[in-house]
């Protein structure tokens, strides 16, 4: 064949594994580029990603729904809309540190005498992290199949109010669930965006929540969403975690997700969604 007869993007034979992952193999190339519709794509999952981590998180429309969840045993009080010490996303971005931190006004409202209480069994905290779309997507979808899970599981949990936290990092669910004297904290949280995933978001449980931990204290279960995990297998996971922290009166690295190595089974009489 000619080179004036060429086709002008040579085909990778790689690209037929794309059926199988959103990562990018087998692009082809045109001459000793790449294709013009292989740039444009990655150029625009780049702003996808870009706009993933400084779009803010439309706080009042996610109140709104959250309040909208149904559950017996969800706190009366409503859902509370708290505040890192980060004042904007700028200062988040490039202080880490004050993104673990609760301001001194969301502070003295977990003070509140309406929230004082003997303690809670599990506090749900949602913060924006790197990706409010991650948040908007797939936090409330996550808390209805988890919130069913849970009353299967048991009809006696004790939670906190939920929470919602602007410009905050995974930590900070340690200081809420301290000021509402939790003993397991999960955030969820939105996770620093790829290039394929600006949607992906987080599960973070720790046990005993209190200043001054660090992530070996905690369990992940990471990629929520619907191209990766699906809301009802992480609640399955999530719920296996709180069960097993309960259990062993720990989390983090003591802590082992065996979710893969047990199976559900729906006939049990005792209704537990998990057995050996």
């Amino acid at each position: 064949m000619s080179d004036r007869n060429k086709p002008p993007v040579i085909d990778n034979p790689w690209r037929a594994l794309r059926q199988y992952t959103d990562a990018r193999i087998g692009l082809g190339r045109a001459g000793i580029s790449l294709p013009t519709s292989e740039m444009l794509e990655f150029q625009l999952a780049h702003a996808r990603a870009r706009d993933a981590v400084h779009f803010p998180l439309d706080v009042d429309r996610l109140l709104e729904e959250l309040a909208a969840l149904e559950s017996p045993q969800l706190s009366a009080v409503a859902p509370l809309r708290l505040h890192s010490q980060a004042d904007d996303r700028a200062t988040y971005l490039q202080r880490p540190d004050l993104g673990r931190e609760l301001s001194p006004a969301s502070s003295e409202k977990l003070a509140e005498p309406d929230l004082a209480t003997d303690g809670y069994d599990l506090a749900l905290v949602v913060v924006d992290g790197l990706s409010s779309s991650a948040v908007l997507a797939n936090a409330v979808p996550f808390l209805s199949a988890f919130l069913q899970d849970l009353g299967q599981e048991r009809d006696d949990w004790r939670l906190a109010p939920l929470t919602v936290v602007e410009q905050g990092r995974v930590a900070i669910g340690d200081a809420v669930g301290a000021a509402l004297k939790a003993r397991v904290v999960a955030v969820l949280i939105g996770e620093r965006p790829g290039l394929s995933s600006p949607d992906s978001l987080g599960l973070y449980l720790t046990w005993n929540p209190r200043p001054g931990l660090n992530d070996a204290d905690r369990n992940c279960v990471s990629n929520v969403r619907p191209a990766g995990l699906p809301v009802e297998q992480a609640s399955q996971r999530l719920l296996y975690l709180l069960r097993e922290a309960f259990r062993l009166k720990l989390s983090g690295v003591g802590l082992k997700d065996r979710t893969e190595e047990v199976v559900v089974d729906a006939s049990s009489d005792n209704r537990n969604f998990l057995t050996h």
